[in-house]
């Protein structure tokens, strides 16, 4: 009986060790935030001011939200603390789904922060996309109605 025992144990043991060996060790991710809420999709309905984070270690991941813009520009601004080779791209789309703002910040280049007026486009229900690609680091962005 003492070795059907062990041999229960032994058994345990290993697909104990099988399973931490073959377990994901992976810790890569990326993470958007705005306004203090984690995007998990795409699709949030936001308004007024964007107030936005992100954070990742080496993660991939593209997220959309919808804001409501009363003008017809925006300003923006967006700034990166990057430990490793990666990109931040910040896509703005207009009511009619005009490009009004197309920027990238490489983590391994300077500047690291963009800010400015996107181009004029139509008022209403506007699409922004955010892109992180292989970063790793954190930064912000943020988005409020043009003048």
């Amino acid at each position: 009986m003492k070795s059907r025992g062990f041999l229960k144990i032994a058994a345990l043991l290993v697909a104990v060790v099988f399973f931490v060996a073959c377990s994901n060790d992976d810790d890569t991710f990326a993470r958007v935030s705005v306004n203090g809420t984690l995007l998990n999709g795409d699709r949030s309905d936001f308004n007024g001011d964007i107030d936005a984070s992100f954070t990742g270690n080496v993660g991939t991941v593209s997220r959309s939200f919808i804001w409501n813009n009363k003008l017809n520009t925006a300003d923006y601004n967006a700034d990166i603390t990057a430990t490793s080779k990666g990109t931040f791209v910040m896509i703005v789309e207009d009511s009619k789904g005009n490009i009004v703002l197309n920027r990238t910040i490489n983590s391994d280049t300077e500047p690291d922060s963009i800010d400015g007026v996107t181009s004029s486009g139509t008022s209403g229900i506007w699409t922004v996309t955010i892109t992180l690609t292989n970063f790793s680091g954190d930064g912000s962005f943020s988005l409020s109605e043009g003048n």
